[in-house]
């Protein structure tokens, strides 16, 4: 009898609300980067914690990040813009839960770099000549393009464009670069911070800010996207993950210069970076805006324009219901 009281004790134990036994795990594929180890900062070391929801975090090259959509191996997946629509295309549907990528207060990111002696002066210079890139299908790049072509007057076509364009690993554009492989690159967060702090590298092109003066919009790149039916299965999971990846996201930003140092340790980065990262070059807003949604569907027409993509969703009706809004 005694037995089988204390079996009956453990079956309610578990049964317990908030208990760690009845944490739902919520896993998360993001990009790896250090700005985003420093925007998880909080949630990986317990700072933001939840009763009922454990988040499982990975991180993910681009070219992973994009295999990964269709399998739905992540319950949460940041994912490029333009995946939307060419997701849809396929029949399968992404549903956002919050912006991940806009562009930064200075809108430094998206620049186009050359070497400091390099003879070229402006965008145009670059005709025949060759741009490395960190991901050709990113949406980080779709935006590139349309500012090269309507603000430089470039043809940005891939096949008998203005410009070759290379696809290489982040990390080793701007070797590639130094040595001549290149003649100009697009660097992404900390290579563009690196860039920046060398001296040894300049911009012929600052294309967020030619977006904002074309249409009035901060580029926004990526989004967190998951799928109806696990969004149908477990709502108040994924609320409850918004909240964290929100609050996590309060706490890097009120906390740069701590979160910073700690990310320098293990990512091989200045101290400084996250801070700079934060306001100059991007930024990670976890919530959704009018003018995000206004953002994805300028890309999406510019795409459509050059051929990308056939038609688009209008953004309202991709993004989640429970979202925060911003």
């Amino acid at each position: 009898m005694k037995r089988l009281v204390t079996s009956f004790m453990l079956i309610a134990l578990v049964a317990l609300p908030g208990t760690a036994y009845t944490k739902e795990k919520i896993t998360y594929a993001h990009l790896i980067d250090p700005s985003l180890e420093g925007l998880l900062y909080a949630i990986k070391n317990n700072i933001v914690k939840s009763k009922t929801v454990e988040v499982d975090a990975k991180a993910l090259a681009i070219p992973a990040l994009i295999q990964s959509t269709p399998t739905k191996r992540f319950d949460v997946i940041m994912n490029a813009v333009m995946a939307i629509p060419l997701a849809k295309k396929r029949g399968l549907d992404l549903v956002v839960l919050s912006t991940a990528l806009r562009a930064g207060a200075a809108r430094e990111g998206g620049s186009v770099w050359v070497k400091a002696d390099s003879p070229y002066k402006t965008a145009k210079d670059l005709k025949g000549k060759t741009i490395g890139n960190y991901a050709l299908r990113a949406t980080g790049t779709t935006w590139i393009r349309i500012a090269l072509w309507k603000a430089h007057g470039l043809n940005v076509s891939y096949k008998g464009g203005d410009m070759k364009w290379v696809q290489l690993p982040a990390p080793t554009l701007l070797g590639a670069l130094e040595t001549g492989r290149i003649d100009a690159a697009t660097l992404i967060h900390a290579q563009a911070y690196q860039a920046s702090k060398s001296g040894k590298y300049r911009t012929v092109a600052e294309t967020s800010k030619d977006i904002y003066k074309l249409f009035g919009v901060d580029t926004v790149s990526a989004v967190n996207v998951s799928y109806p039916e696990k969004l149908k299965a477990r709502p108040e999971a994924f609320k409850e993950f918004n909240r964290m990846l929100k609050a996590s996201v309060d706490y890097a930003v009120a906390n740069s210069q701590k979160v910073g140092e700690a990310i320098s340790k293990t990512n091989k980065i200045s101290p400084e970076f996250f801070q700079a990262w934060l306001t100059r070059f991007s930024f990670f807003p976890a919530v959704v805006s009018k003018a995000d949604m206004k953002s994805m569907e300028t890309v999406w027409q510019n795409a459509k324009e050059m051929g990308i993509i056939k038609k688009y969703p209008s953004a309202n009706s991709v993004v989640w219901k429970h979202a925060i809004k911003e």
